[in-house]
């Protein structure tokens, strides 16, 4: 079986103490490929070494995660922005909009998100995006970007049907991690409805663990129990989930070329 977390903090200090065991059992449970969402600038050089330890498994992306936007998200714009030219990555994120922890610069987020659409279409790149507590105002944003060839994918979803209706027709996909497992996730109300050709697999690593393991740090080893979930709520094997939710993430990020 192939598998692939599409979204894990994998170079986060959380792992410092176990990264190398971590990787290892992710190959040997079939999870070939972790996908990093960067944060902010200060995680730049974490991810990139990562990738350099284990270039075929790490894939970085860039981007400034909306919880990390403040009056001065400019400075850390501009770095990202000279990194995007410098060198190729899989994909514009962590980007998006959060009305969870802290709604102080949610102007300055939108503006943020702006900017690094913008980015993505220039450069063909999809988008990574975070909508805690903001699914309704992260689409209206991606709406009024939107240009023809955009495509990315709605990290941690945990919405409604009506709201996946609206990010499916975009053409977007949607991120499934541990809220799958939850017992008031309301994904068992969503999934259903939805084909797996629209869904590709996150952990979210290190955080939102799923059952059995949820408050505990979460890790990209734990994406076979999230497939299973998936399969359970669609009536699909979990050999069909690995098959279609892979091809699904690597048809949606752009390969990485030195």
């Amino acid at each position: 079986m192939y598998l692939v977390d599409s979204h894990a903090h994998i170079y986060s200090k959380k792992y410092d103490d176990d990264r190398d065991a971590i990787i290892a059992s992710c190959l040997e449970k079939g999870v070939n490929k972790i996908y990093m969402p960067n944060i902010d600038v200060e995680s730049i050089d974490a991810m990139l070494e990562a990738e350099h330890k284990y270039p075929d498994v790490c894939i970085p992306t860039m981007g400034l995660h909306p919880c990390d936007v403040d009056k001065d998200f400019d400075k850390q714009l501009y770095v990202m922005e000279d990194w995007l030219k410098k060198r190729p990555f899989a994909a514009v994120g962590e980007i998006g909009l959060d009305l969870y922890w802290d709604k102080t610069f949610f102007e300055h987020q939108k503006e943020a998100l702006r900017i690094q659409i913008r980015w993505a279409i220039e450069k063909g790149y999809p988008i990574i995006l975070h909508c805690r507590d903001s699914i309704d105002q992260t689409i209206q944003v991606v709406k009024e970007e939107f240009k023809d060839g955009l495509k990315g994918v709605f990290h941690c979803f945990s919405g409604n049907l009506q709201q996946a209706k609206e990010i499916l027709d975009m053409g977007f996909l949607l991120g499934i991690g541990g809220v799958a497992t939850f017992k008031n996730g309301g994904l068992d109300a969503v999934l259903p409805e939805v084909g797996l050709e629209h869904l590709i697999l996150e952990t979210d690593g290190p955080y939102l663990a799923p059952v059995p393991y949820r408050g505990k740090r979460n890790s990209p080893e734990y994406i076979p129990i999230i497939a299973q979930r998936v399969g359970d709520l669609t009536e699909n094997t979990l050999e069909k989930v690995a098959e279609v939710t892979t091809k699904n993430t690597e048809k949606l990020f752009s390969p990485i070329k030195s």
